[in-house]
This record gives structure tokens, C-alpha cells and sequence, in this order.
């Protein structure tokens, strides 16, 4: 029994434990198959003494001083960044991701742990002095209670870290549902939280399917659920949460586009093109997985297809690797159906990654090479739905104006991009363009987190994103205080029937 994978456990009221649940998944390495851990689905009891612990936990922490609050994520991106290695590796290993984009992971996190370590400069009330004869009125930004997190599989360090860190230094308590495939590396990050000082039931942890999923939108003690990962899943949480009268965010699928114009550095342009599409073997809400290339642009495509054909596909872990594993069997099989669609569809298939020749421990792996697809219109499937795969969709336009309107015609706004080097292109590019996050000569325009992630239309429901200031205003309710005070010597006015304050 002692090579059995090891259960990965709960997290109830800062206490590790393991769950009394009889359904069970395995946690597997993309690239081998290699069974690493099992996750258990939590039962209806858990995620309640979960909710419970974080319920108790608030009343006492949403009292503590906010200096004393910075102080745990001033520690926290410490220690974050003395197990960067550690956590590159847990992470590469159950989601397939290189090394360096593991890194760059936990990085993106890390980015925003810091800015949780300013939460006194974010929690900043307003006041207006003597807005009326002796009256004050100011307001104070206090914590709602016990907030949840329900975060996808492509980003298991970063996305947890948009979430916990930010609502529990505004002053909440969470509750965390990782991603039920690879949860291995979300919980070396939550005992390095615990580590750093987190109390006791302030950070929670349970895992599972839709029926925890369905208990975090319930749970009447709840009251802010955020959620990263699909359209459909995520649909689903916006409705059921809301429902329950939650406040809810959900980032949820894309089509991201990029308009490559003819004045465009072509060699830079590529390099961005072919990083953008096909790192993280484009299993990235802002890959750039749809490529509009105006005028004389469409020369570039044998150009593009020659950078593709370049990059490395193999285990993260080996050294020079550019494209890993998708997550898991299933969505290499959903992939290569899509790929197979865009064929019948009668788009011409450029570049074919399906089934890479690689032999030794990742003979099984889920590999899929770099894929590239022109000719491609709106109404086939390889356009119209989210591949989540190493695929490339190209389109052609004659004019910035005409790529501008396929972009704004799908309902998809997460990020987009366009590559030129005229000024006048950019601006009308910014000012035209319908999506939430704009890349100029940048491919994943993907905000630091002094802003927040602002995704659009059918990418995101709520109208508050993760992250930055916005996630500070979604994280606290606005309590307006207006006062005045009297001293002894203060001569009444009588009774005052009017609304006004004289």
C-alpha cells in the first residue's frame, strides 16, 4: 500500500483532514499518465463544516487591524517566492505546462499577492467635511463575510491566488473549491498561506464536482462566489449563485482575435502569433487562438506556419519543450474532433499536430502539436467555439474596418489584439472595438493587478472583475455614515419636518 497515490485532503477550520466521501478522482500527469494523488468530492456535510469554520472565523477577522492583515501577504509573497521551483514543478507535473510557464504561473499570482499586502491603501474610505451645518458624512468599505472561489484547471496557482488572498485582506473568510484535476499545487499554496499566518478557518478548502459547485451557489451563509472556467459552468454559477442572492463574478470562455496589419514588424509579429496561440498548448482563457490577417498579411501565413512547425512538443519538464500536454484524454480527443470538423468545413488544414510521434514515458501522453487552419469563416465550428487547444484559426479581411466588425460580431469579449505600427490604426482599433481587454503590439493583454481583468460581453457575468480596485469594491459593502454631534453649548434649532440638513 505504501506506492498508492497519497488522498489529497480538506481544508475545515485550519485543519487538514481527510474526507469521509466514497467518490474519489484521480489526479493524473498529463504527459505520462502517472496517477499522482486522488482527490476526494467532498459530501454535503464537509463544504457545511467548511462554510461553518469560515462563518465562525469572521467574526474575529474581520475585526483585525488591516495593518496586521498586510502583514500575512507581506510574508506570504515571501515564502511564495522562496518555493518558486517547488511550486513550478507540483504544477507541471499534473497540469503538463513547461517549467518556465509554470513559473510564470505562480508569478502572475505572486503579482497579486503583492498588491494584497496594500490592502491599506485600497480600503480607503471617503469623507466629505461639514457637507451641512456640523454634519459629516463619510463612508467605510467592510467586509461582507464568507466569500467562495471556484477556480478551473489551466491556471491552478494563479487564478487561487486572484481570489483568496484579496477577499481575505478586505477582511472576509473563504472558501476554496480548486480544480478537481490537478488541486496538488493550489494546496502547497494554501499551507504556505497558513504558513505566512492565516488564522485558523479564515481559509478553507473542499473539493469536488458539480454537487459542491451547486452547494457553494446554495449556501445561505455565503454571500460571493467567484468563478473562472467555462461559459456553461459558469452560466450556470451566475444564475443559481445569484438566485441565492450572492454577488457573483464569473470569467468565463473566449475567442480572442488578433488583426495583423500589412505595416505590422512581421518577425515580431510572428514570434507574438505563435507564442500567443500555442504556449500552454492553448489552454488559456486569452490565447490568441484566432488570427485576422488584412491585406497583404495573408501573404504571411507559410511564414507563421514555419514558426509553428519550430516549437517543441514534449513533457514540461524537458528542457527546450515549447508545447506540453492538454489536461487530460478527453480534451485531446475533443480537440483532434474539432480539428477533424475544421476539415469538413472545408477550411484548409496548414499545419496537422494531431498525433505527435513521441516515444518512452510520454508514448501515452495527451500531446497535440501545434495546428494551423486557414480559409476559416465565421459559422464553422473550429471558429465559433473555444478549442482550448494548441489550434489556430486564421480569417481574412481587406481593411482594419472589416476586421474590426468580425471581432465586434462575435459575442465572445474577453482580449484582443492588433499589430501595427501606425498610431492612427491603434487608436481607432481602441475606440471601435468591443472586447474588455485591448492588446497593441501585445498578444495576452492580461492587466497587472494595480488594474483589474476586465473581460466583456458573453466572456463575463457581474460587472466587477477579479483582482485590482474593482475586486476591493466586489469584496466590501459601502457603508455611508452621516453625523453630526452636538456639544452642550449647542443651541437646538426645534423641529424640523424637511428632508434637508441645516
Amino acid at each position: 500500500m505504501s506506492n498508492a497515490p497519497h488522498a489529497v485532503p480538506l481544508l475545515i477550520g485550519g485543519e487538514f483532514v481527510q474526507s469521509k466521501t466514497t467518490e474519489w478522482r484521480d489526479v493524473v500527469n498529463p504527459a505520462t499518465q502517472e496517477v499522482l494523488a486522488r482527490v476526494p468530492f467532498a459530501t454535503a456535510a464537509e463544504v457545511d463544516a467548511a462554510v461553518a469554520a469560515a462563518q465562525d472565523a469572521f467574526k474575529t477577522w474581520r475585526r483585525t487591524p488591516i495593518g496586521t492583515r498586510a502583514r500575512i501577504f507581506l510574508k506570504y509573497q515571501q515564502l511564495i517566492r522562496e518555493h518558486m521551483s517547488e511550486l513550478a514543478a507540483i504544477l507541471t507535473s499534473e497540469q503538463g505546462k513547461t517549467l518556465p510557464d509554470a513559473e510564470g504561473d505562480v508569478f502572475r499570482g505572486l503579482e497579486v499577492v503583492e498588491h494584497a499586502a496594500a490592502i491599506g491603501n485600497l480600503q480607503l474610505g471617503e469623507l466629505a467635511n461639514n457637507v451641512a451645518n456640523g454634519v459629516d458624512t463619510y463612508t467605510l468599505l467592510q467586509p461582507l463575510g464568507v466569500c467562495a472561489g471556484i477556480t478551473p484547471f489551466n491556471f491552478p496557482a494563479m487564478i487561487p491566488l486572484w481570489m483568496f488572498p484579496m477577499a481575505i485582506a478586505t477582511g472576509n473568510t473563504f472558501v476554496l473549491k480548486p480544480s478537481e484535476q490537478d488541486p496538488l499545487v493550489t494546496m502547497r499554496l494554501v499551507e504556505l498561506a497558513l504558513e505566512a499566518g492565516i488564522p485558523k478557518g479564515v481559509l478553507n478548502v473542499v473539493h469536488g464536482g458539480p454537487d459542491v459547485v451547486n452547494a457553494i451557489c446554495d449556501h445561505a451563509d455565503i454571500k460571493a462566489v467567484s468563478f473562472v472556467g467555462s461559459t456553461k459552468v459558469g452560466t450556470h454559477v451566475y444564475n443559481r449563485a445569484s438566485l441565492a442572492g450572492k454577488r457573483v463574478q464569473c470569467m468565463m470562455g473566449a475567442k480572442n482575435h488578433a488583426i495583423l496589419l500589412p505595416d505590422a514588424n512581421k518577425e515580431q509579429t510572428l514570434n507574438a502569433m505563435a507564442g500567443a496561440a500555442f504556449g500552454a498548448a492553448g489552454q488559456r482563457c486569452m490565447a490568441a487562438s484566432t488570427a485576422v490577417l488584412v491585406g497583404e498579411a495573408q501573404a504571411w501565413i507559410p511564414e507563421l506556419v514555419a514558426k509553428a512547425k519550430t516549437l517543441k512538443v514534449g513533457g514540461g519538464t524537458e528542457a527546450g519543450t515549447d508545447v506540453g500536454p492538454v489536461i487530460s484524454c478527453a480534451a485531446r480527443e475533443r480537440i483532434e474532433a474539432l480539428i477533424a470538423s475544421g476539415v469538413e468545413d472545408g477550411a484548409t488544414l496548414e499545419l496537422d499536430g494531431r498525433n505527435p510521434k513521441l516515444g518512452g514515458d510520454y508514448a501515452k501522453g495527451n500531446f497535440v502539436g501545434p495546428t494551423i487552419f486557414s480559409g476559416v469563416k465565421p459559422g464553422m465550428r473550429i471558429y465559433d467555439e473555444e478549442i482550448f487547444g494548441p489550434v489556430l484559426v486564421i480569417l481574412a479581411a481587406e481593411s482594419l474596418d472589416e476586421a474590426i466588425a468580425i471581432v465586434n460580431a462575435n459575442p465572445n469579449g474577453n482580449g484582443v489584439a492588433v499589430f501595427t505600427q501606425s498610431g492612427a490604426a491603434a487608436r481607432r482599433f481602441q475606440e471601435e472595438i468591443d472586447v474588455g481587454q485591448v492588446g497593441i503590439n501585445v498578444p495576452i493583454p492580461v492587466p497587472v493587478p494595480l488594474f483589474s481583468f476586465t473581460g466583456s460581453r458573453a466572456s463575463k457575468l457581474g460587472d466587477l472583475g477579479p483582482y485590482g480596485k474593482q475586486v476591493v469594491t466586489f469584496y466590501t459593502q459601502t457603508k455611508t455614515v452621516t453625523a453630526r454631534w452636538f456639544d452642550d453649548e449647542t443651541l437646538g434649532h426645534g423641529v424640523n419636518t424637511t428632508i434637508s440638513l441645516k
